[in-house]
């Protein structure tokens, strides 16, 4: 019974996303008057996707890291967890609309940027978050989702995004997963041009099979320069990681140093996780990001942060950290994301919340209830 319920998740999934894949999602119109309807916000783009002639950002692999600094413009009657957008003819009225998109010519003009916004900003120092997104994503529609995580929980810092080369359809996972592999080196890169930038502090956050990019990062450089990823990354955070659990493990054994905090949010309610264990066959296990324990995991220095209870009103269920209006509310109220560096680094995104919402289960995991009724 459940493989046959998980079947038709799958199937209303492929339909779902093969409806989506009528439109050209790589169309990236620019709307400058956008800047003045809706709220705009800056996100720096790094991506070794290959460019096509009308200027686009497409599946194609490259080795050529190509920088740019986006305004995206966050429609006024924005709800904190939605993002609506059209890829033709957007309404800055109402949708996520691109009002800017100017190249950075190298680490030296990315680092005048940085400045600027920091003072533009009055931020006291120089952070930078580095989002990496997952599986079926286009540049456009991750710049957008950037922009709206950022404004949503009023993300302290200036903010990079890195887009791999994702196919960008329902049926291309197979080829992202090699995408992803490809991306290895890119998004190593980046972290060494924004700290070159003169980033103070740099924290990664990765959701999805961005995860896994972010883990074979970490390995293959420590590999290289064993300590490298702990003494450069403030902070790694982990949203719905599409990885098995005993993977993980290996990966972050393999390192000589873990970057220090670092977090893994799960929700054993995420059904696209659900769908991904089924087509590896091992729907009892799971992944990573929908475990219901996370006991072997205890002797590792990582948090787990649960946040199961959030799922309800979720607009993804595979992103609820981004789409719950609810726990977004709750991030942005505790306004302690950057006091929470100053306290002990192995309870860091315990801290993001409140105390009387947070419980420490006998499973290994941090609960995050919805009410303090608990």
């Amino acid at each position: 019974m459940r493989s046959h319920f998980l079947w038709r998740i799958f199937t209303s999934f492929v339909l779902c996303f093969a409806m989506a894949g009528c439109a050209d999602r790589n169309q990236m119109p620019i709307l400058p008057e956008a800047q003045a309807i809706g709220t705009p916000h800056t996100v720096f783009i790094a991506t070794n996707r290959e460019q096509a002639d009308d200027g686009t950002f497409g599946p194609g692999r490259s080795e050529t890291l190509n920088l740019m600094e986006a305004t995206v413009s966050i429609p006024p009657n924005h709800v904190p967890g939605d993002l609506s957008y059209r890829h033709r003819n957007p309404d800055p009225e109402r949708d996520f609309a691109l009002a800017d998109l100017t190249p950075v010519t190298g680490v030296r003009d990315l680092a005048g940027r940085l400045v600027r916004e920091q003072r533009q900003n009055n931020w006291s120092e120089r952070e930078v978050t580095i989002f990496v997104h997952g599986y079926n994503s286009t540049l456009p529609e991750v710049a957008y989702r950037a922009a709206q995580i950022a404004h949503d929980v009023d993300l302290p810092g200036s903010l990079l995004m890195y887009a791999w080369p994702s196919r960008g359809r329902a049926f291309g996972y197979a080829y992202d997963l090699e995408s992803m592999l490809f991306a290895r080196n890119g998004l190593e890169q980046v972290i060494r041009d924004t700290k070159a930038a003169g980033a103070k502090r740099i924290i990664l956050v990765a959701h999805s099979m961005g995860t896994a990019l972010a883990m074979e990062m970490l390995r293959q450089s420590d590999f290289k320069d064993p300590g490298w990823a702990a003494r450069t990354l403030d902070s790694v955070l982990l949203i719905a990681p599409d990885l098995s659990v005993d993977l993980f493990e290996s990966q972050i054994r393999d390192l000589s140093r873990v970057p220090q905090p670092f977090g893994v949010m799960v929700s054993e309610k995420d059904a696209v996780l659900s769908v991904s264990a089924m087509l590896r066959g091992n729907v009892t296990t799971g992944r990573l990001g929908n475990i219901a324990s996370a006991e072997r995991l205890e002797d590792l220095p990582v948090e787990v942060i649960d946040i199961t209870e959030f799922a309800s009103d979720a607009t993804v269920g595979h992103f609820v950290a981004a789409t719950s209006p609810s726990l977004i509310a709750m991030i942005r109220s505790t306004d302690q994301i950057t006091q929470s560096f100053e306290g002990p680094r192995e309870t860091f995104f315990g801290q993001l919340f409140p105390p009387s919402q947070t419980s420490l289960l006998q499973n290994g995991k941090i609960r995050i209830s919805r009410s303090e009724e608990r």
